[in-house]
């Protein structure tokens, strides 16, 4: 009777993710004269309100990488947004340009904050988002800005960053993250050396917040993106298990968090 029930359970599942259709939306916001140009994903069979998910891109911008990100996170019933942090058109030809732009951003906090918070406002005045249950995440450069929009005080359940940087100027400003930190990291990370992890878990420590950081040995940067490669000595590489395993974390912090 139990393998009966389990199997009938199963197929229901499957027959659920047959019928699941996302759809991804280009949407436009403003700060300002500048103008923004996200991509918003959602489950279109699904009724009423849901968790909203703000994803911040790694240093290329928007591209067909971050949009994969929130396509899978609309399969499991979210309402995710590829937040555009430099901007309408802007969008790095290389990895010369790219650091120029993130570098930009980082050195000027404030500007990042603002950039992260009128894309999580956007993402509030989709009519699907449960705006009482909100989360952010990000890769590499996403995950520094995810971390940054929580410093700012945002109305977030949780945040989750991977491989991101974790060093900030203000380490006082952790007192006004709201929900819960959840931070994958390269243990052998040359990009965010041990003492910027010490001085996060410090800043998360004295501020009393929440936080777990999972730390995946013999794993660099950038570990999550298959473009990397997997030549270590680089610094930066792709690492199956940790990309697998962080998602999955993710998935079980949203679920533990948000009740879905």
């Amino acid at each position: 009777m139990k393998k009966m029930f389990s199997l009938l359970m199963l197929t229901g599942v499957l027959a659920l993710n047959a019928e699941a259709k996302v759809e991804l939306k280009k949407v436009e916001y403003k700060s300002g004269d500048q103008m923004f140009e996200g991509v918003v994903a959602m489950d279109s069979t699904l009724k009423g309100k849901k968790p909203g998910v703000v994803v911040f891109h790694n240093w290329m911008g928007v591209t067909g990488e971050v949009e994969s990100k929130i396509t899978e996170l609309a399969k499991l019933g979210y309402v995710a947004m590829a937040a555009d942090v430099y901007g309408k058109g802007i969008r790095p030809k290389d990895t010369k340009e790219a650091g120029e732009l993130a570098t930009k951003y980082k050195n000027d906090r404030k500007l990042l904050r603002e950039r992260a918070t009128i894309a999580l406002d956007e993402l509030k005045k989709n009519a699907h988002v449960d705006s009482s249950k909100l989360f952010a995440t990000g890769y590499c450069f996403g995950g520094t800005t995810a971390l940054e929009l929580a410093r700012s005080g945002a109305p977030l359940l949780g945040t989750v960053s991977f491989h991101g940087g974790l060093l900030n100027p203000t380490p006082s400003d952790a007192k006004n993250i709201k929900g819960q930190v959840l931070v994958f990291h390269g243990a052998v990370d040359p990009f965010v050396p041990a003492d910027e992890v010490a001085a996060f878990k410090k800043e998360m420590d004295e501020s009393k917040v929440p936080y777990e950081l999972v730390m995946f040995a013999n794993t660099v940067h950038s570990f999550t993106e298959k473009a990397a490669g997997n030549d270590i000595s680089k610094g930066a590489a792709y690492n199956a298990t940790a990309d697998k395993r962080s998602w999955e974390g993710m998935k079980s912090f949203f679920v533990e968090l948000a009740g879905k």
